[in-house]
């Protein structure tokens, strides 16, 4: 098969993730139509198939309107929030120190400072979750506002691309909430003492979401999974975050539609890095549970595929044996390069299990998440479909090397 049809077909796969279907973050219309898509095309180049699904919740949000006296100020919708119509007079918080001290209860309490210098990973993550955030949590509840203003800046380490980013992004947080600039929240700041008016339109819905897992040859034993997350965030097409790395699954399934090797492969579309419950992840683990040792290499794209730049991977608590497998198959390719570790998606599920991995993205991956990723700004456009193609191509080439690894 040349390279040019594959090409094709990656720029159809992208196109129908992105902007067929509009939007795909967990419990989503789109979300449940990629799934679909993606286990229909796995079934069609022959791989076993099964999508299990977990529950979840679809949001959905519409007008938000923040008022003191005669003066509105721009605010977002937290995602995941609950909404509200209250009235409550304006207090602040800028540090632990200062939310332990405030008396919150009925009133709307704008955080700033150190309190919202990041995103609060949510309460229940299983795989980070600093006992800071947990605290700032706790304290909320405890005080019991009637809704929460954050004045954020940036954090694309936590939070992409997005500025303001939400300081919460929680379906397990009951406390009303919004976000801002820092800018709107100094002239915010101003006028603490005075009632202040918020209406949120937000619902939450329950919904259902799957992983989609495919399997084709193997009786040695052992698997090489290669995985991808399949949700993006609401708001953005999620071209490189990451339709990319689902198209690399969906070329690479053709490549190896023919498999007979002795390690069985499995490819695996999981559903929820960009998820605040992390369910896809959580239900894959469990599944495991016990047989962690099955897995020879986990391999994980995400980011991969920018228009500018080099393709660049890295190693993860490899043996020798496949480490120089890896490494003979991609020095091979000069638009590959091995670059420094990075742990902010799905490889580390696997690290954190004492597997073996290798992360595939772009070398320009800290450019891309500070300025696009989780934003409008992440559409197919930026994407070289054709480095989507070479990199499956890789990935097939060094899976057919593992035959002789025990």
């Amino acid at each position: 098969m040349t390279t040019y049809p594959l090409n094709l077909k990656a720029q159809n796969y992208l196109q129908k993730l992105c902007l067929d279907i509009p939007e795909r973050p967990v419990g989503s219309y789109g979300n449940q139509l990629a799934t679909e898509f993606f286990a229909e095309q796995m079934a069609s180049f022959g791989f076993r198939t099964e999508c299990p699904e977990f529950p979840c919740i679809d949001w959905e949000s519409g007008d938000v309107v923040l008022k003191l006296g005669d003066h509105s100020f721009e605010v977002f919708i937290s995602p995941f929030s609950l909404g509200c119509n209250v009235n409550g007079t304006l207090i602040s918080a800028s540090s632990l120190q200062e939310l332990e001290t405030i008396e919150a209860s009925n009133q709307i309490l704008l955080l700033h400072g150190e309190l919202a210098k990041e995103q609060l990973m949510p309460k229940n993550f299983p795989f980070y979750n600093p006992e800071g955030h947990q605290k700032i949590y706790q304290l909320l509840e405890s005080k019991g506002p009637q809704a929460i203003i954050a004045a954020t800046s940036q954090n694309p380490e936590l939070a992409g691309g997005v500025y303001p980013f939400p300081l919460i992004e929680d379906g397990d947080f009951d406390i009303p909430s919004v976000y801002m600039t820092e800018e709107e929240g100094t002239k915010l700041l101003e006028r603490v003492g005075e009632l202040a008016s918020l209406k949120i339109e937000a619902t939450r819905h329950a919904s259902t979401g799957s992983n989609v897992l495919a399997w084709k040859g193997g009786d040695a034993g052992q698997r090489i999974v290669v995985c991808a997350h399949i949700d993006a965030k609401q708001g953005t097409p999620g071209a490189l975050d990451n339709g990319t790395g689902v198209v690399i699954l969906l070329v690479l399934a053709e490549l190896m539609k023919d498999y007979r090797g002795q390690h069985e492969l499995e490819i695996v579309a999981i559903n929820g890095e960009d998820y605040y419950a992390a369910s896809g992840e959580i239900q894959y683990v469990d599944r495991m549970q016990d047989r962690w040792d099955e897995i020879l290499l986990a391999i994980n794209m995400d980011g991969a595929g920018f228009h500018q730049g080099r393709t660049e991977y890295s190693l993860y608590e490899c043996p020798e044996e496949i480490s120089t497998s890896v490494q003979n198959v991609f020095s091979t390719r000069k638009e590959f390069v091995e670059g420094a570790q990075w742990y902010q998606s799905d490889h580390s599920i696997f690290i954190q299990n004492g597997r073996p991995a290798v992360a595939i993205t772009s070398d320009n991956f800290i450019e891309l998440s500070t300025n696009i990723t989780h934003t409008p700004k992440d559409h197919p456009d930026l994407v070289d479909t054709g480095k989507l193609v070479n990199i499956a191509e890789a990935i097939r080439d060094a899976i057919l090397t593992f035959d002789s690894i025990a």
